[in-house]
């Protein structure tokens, strides 16, 4: 097994539930807090080397279920475990004083593979 960390691309996308706001004393900038301290907790995991992030919100306009996605954030880790715990980020991340978390608003799917470098052809 090689000792070269994973490269992880996070692909969100943002649920109707977020475009139906204000609702049950949610607002969007509640949302977007918390999808701040989403993204800075997966900055400061342990495992985790912040590669960067993309964002298309001008260039796709509503609800993001599959690609294209809304935003990415791109990043090396030590593990998919580590990847994991990245993920459920969207699980336990409140949003304002609700109850709710962050995955009521954006979902997230990791797509894990390796850096792009060029190889020995082995044919």
């Amino acid at each position: 097994m090689s000792d070269q960390p994973l490269r992880v691309l996070f692909c969100i996308g943002i649920n109707q539930n977020f475009f139906d706001l204000p609702r049950d004393g949610v607002t969007s900038k509640d949302v977007w807090a918390a999808f701040t301290e989403m993204m800075d907790d997966i900055k400061a995991l342990p495992g985790i080397d912040f590669i960067g992030d993309i964002d298309d919100d001008s260039h796709l306009v509503g609800p993001s279920d599959a690609w294209p996605w809304t935003c990415y954030l791109l990043a090396d880790a030590d593990s998919q475990t580590t990847v994991k715990e990245a993920c459920n980020l969207f699980r336990t991340v409140q949003v304002g004083d609700s109850d709710y978390k962050l995955w009521k608003y954006a979902k997230v799917e990791a797509r894990i593979g390796r850096a792009l470098t060029p190889r020995q052809y082995q044919g």
